[in-house]
């Protein structure tokens, strides 16, 4: 490594609360050393047209950490390895511009690659490495689904959001005699649904982990009926399935998407509560404010840790590596050992527990 390096850094797949304090760290950390920092914009999108690459230094990045979204944006759906692009006839094909990035990485002089992101992202940056791009990897997404480390940064703000919407609920749900059905992001992850959940003070919370039974979780409604509890909060994860279904989704989103787009599940979860009991049964679904608005203080330093930790990895060239979050201390890990599977909910979590102890259904035999 030359003495003066030159670091790129971009934000891949869906925002989080806390990308902008990752940028802020690895930027003061780079220049506290003489190195550079350079921005990649839109993901890739800057390797690939490089006019989308800027210079970033302390003056552009002091004092953002508290701001939520990204200052370089970010997509989830600019994979260069298949990369949508319109052809002649005016059909969308996908393409494989990899080599272009890597030819523009090493012809614009950059050392390092910190890539920013979830599973998605973390794994277009390994198949970058194995091409010949030094890659560090740090993990974000609200979902906390990613391996290899305890917690993600993205995820206590979600969380917080989600519960706070579950407080006020109670209120309007209680004075109506109502149940109301919330249905939270985490895509095949039950994190955010079963931490907001027990925390609000659901009567129901159904993960993916758990396929549910809709006649055993109308039956715990009815039986807040005979207590003299008339109304109930019902907390849905959008990857939650009932028995012998299927995952709900609202398709395949626009052309060029990785993934189907997850959603749905909070109405049709209401509305057959509101058949089987015929309670007056509401649904709503909290979607992007849970990625919206400054960062918790965790998720703010957890960032901001997670961002200096990443330059001292550059500094031990330590590439191929992914931040991670080892209590009490920062570490790392290998990015394919982090990539191989998600982390769902395990069935021994003590906050499953807890929450089974106090007397929350998850709509399936005990």
């Amino acid at each position: 490594m030359s003495d003066r390096m030159r670091i790129a850094i971009n934000t891949g797949g869906g925002d989080a609360p806390g990308l902008n304090a990752v940028i802020e760290a690895v930027v003061l950390s780079a220049y506290n050393k003489n190195w550079e920092v350079y921005g990649i914009k839109q993901g890739y999108h800057g390797l690939l047209d490089t006019e989308d690459i800027i210079r970033l230094d302390p003056n552009k990045v002091r004092n953002i950490s508290n701001l939520g979204g990204t200052i370089l944006g970010t997509t989830n759906k600019g994979n260069p390895f298949e990369m949508p692009v319109e052809n002649i006839a005016g059909e969308v094909e996908k393409r494989d511009l990899s080599d272009r990035v890597v030819q523009n990485f090493h012809r614009l002089g950059l050392d390092c690659l910190i890539a920013v992101g979830g599973d998605g992202s973390l794994k277009i940056a390994h198949d970058f490495h194995k091409k010949g791009i030094p890659v560090i990897g740090v993990p974000k997404t609200i979902d906390n689904d990613l391996s290899g480390t305890v917690v993600t940064f993205g995820f206590d703000t979600a969380v917080s959001i989600a519960t706070e919407a579950i407080d006020r609920l109670h209120s309007t749900a209680k004075s109506h005699d109502r149940v109301l059905v919330v249905e939270v992001m985490g895509r095949n992850a039950g994190w955010i649904a079963l931490n907001s959940g027990v925390s609000g003070g659901a009567k129901v919370i159904l993960i993916p982990e758990i396929p549910f039974d809709m006649d055993l979780v109308c039956e715990k409604i009815m039986e807040g009926e005979v207590m003299g509890e008339r109304y109930a909060i019902v907390v849905v994860a959008e990857g939650a399935v009932p028995l012998g279904g299927r995952i709900v989704h609202k398709g395949s989103g626009e052309a060029g998407r990785q993934e189907v787009v997850l959603g749905g599940i909070g109405e049709v979860v209401a509305q057959s509560i509101a058949a089987k009991t015929g309670k007056d049964t509401r649904s709503l679904v909290l979607g992007h404010l849970q990625r919206g608005g400054s960062p918790t203080t965790f998720d703010r330093l957890l960032a901001l840790r997670f961002g200096a930790m990443a330059i001292r990895l550059v500094e031990e060239g330590k590439f191929g590596h992914m931040v991670a979050l080892a209590p009490p201390n920062v570490s790392s890990v290998p990015l394919e050992d982090a990539i191989g599977t998600s982390k769902q909910v395990p069935m021994d979590s003590d906050t499953l527990r807890t929450a089974k102890d106090i007397g929350i259904s998850f709509g399936a035999p005990e």
